[in-house]
């Protein structure tokens, strides 16, 4: 069974996924917050997923940012039309940044840099390869 990571978005939202080993993390897809509930309706048809791992919004105090309440809605309707996934939420305050870094140490053309939609994949790629390494201690 994959893990299955988001990082939310009001305008993108990234996702990546495991293989089945739960092994390796990898960029799938972006899609728009309109869009996502009818591409998770096609992917888990034919591919199971254990967990759906979340970024979560934080300032730099801990605290919720104010795209927080956004994610929020996003995981209580994960819960309510997936009850038997598991849903963990996992701290994202750098993943962004991180994503970005990676990008453009990539030798990608300079357009493909720039791509929001690939700093959203690769943001949730760095999601699930955190709440990995966390999984595995």
């Amino acid at each position: 069974m994959r893990l299955m990571a988001f990082d939310y978005g009001t305008k993108r939202i990234g996702i990546a996924v495991t293989d089945s080993l739960q092994i390796i993390a990898t960029a799938l897809t972006t899609v728009h917050p309109d869009e996502v509930w009818a591409f998770l309706k096609n992917y888990l048809a034919s591919e199971q997923v254990e967990t759906f791992v979340v970024g979560k919004p934080l300032q730099l105090d801990g605290t919720d940012s104010e795209s927080a309440q956004h994610v929020v809605g996003f995981i209580r309707k994960l819960k309510k039309e997936y009850p038997g996934i598991a849903v963990e939420e996992i701290d994202e305050r750098f993943t962004s940044k991180m994503a970005s870094a990676a990008i453009a140490q990539s030798g990608l053309k300079k357009n493909k840099k720039h791509s929001k939609g690939l700093v959203d994949t690769v943001s949730a790629t760095l999601i699930l390869q955190t709440y990995m390494d966390k999984k595995a201690f």
